[in-house]
């Protein structure tokens, strides 16, 4: 097993990870009913992608 033949310093160490960081996904009005939806997807409100309807919602009856 390979052991460390120097200590590396918080700040190395730290450099290394900058870009590990997680990032928050971009939230856009969808153009159809106005819900939040995440871009590059398909609204959950209303079915409808970049002004086309692209999945049918059915209509709960109570």
């Amino acid at each position: 097993m390979a052991h460390p033949k120097h200590k590396i310093s918080k700040q190395r160490r730290n450099k290394r990870r900058t870009h590990d960081n997680a990032i928050a996904p971009t939230v856009v009005k969808c153009s159809n009913c106005g819900a939040p939806v995440q871009f590059h997807r398909v609204c959950p409100e209303c079915g409808y992608y970049r002004g086309k309807l692209a999945i049918e919602k059915q209509v709960e009856k109570k």
